[in-house]
């Protein structure tokens, strides 16, 4: 369309950039909160996904070392405990169960 226009006057347009290219606020907004929740969520996938790893190199080595025998129960409170300490957004709290069962 533009060069139609110049057309007329003999100037050719060979070729053309975008120095600059707005959006109005709320698409910019928009467009921003999308990167941050992609960003947010693909730090989450990343620390979930090394927590894992690292809770099943706990357990492979107890169970290689056979230096602490747990039963399934045992296990998964281990589990939990751990990717509760290693996902947590906070420092975890030491706490000590006075509870024998």
């Amino acid at each position: 369309m533009l060069q139609q226009r110049l057309d007329i006057a003999g100037i050719e347009i060979t070729e053309a950039r975008i120095s600059h290219l707005a959006y109005s606020s709320e698409i910019a907004q928009a467009m921003l909160r999308r990167q941050q929740a992609h960003a947010i969520t693909s730090a989450r996938r990343h620390i979930v996904q090394n927590a894992i790893g690292i809770v099943e190199e706990v357990i492979a080595h107890f169970e290689k070392n056979k230096s602490l025998q747990l039963d399934g129960k045992q296990k998964v409170q281990l589990i939990n405990n751990l990717l509760i300490a290693l996902i947590s957004e906070q420092d975890a709290q030491p706490t000590i169960s006075l509870d024998n069962n």
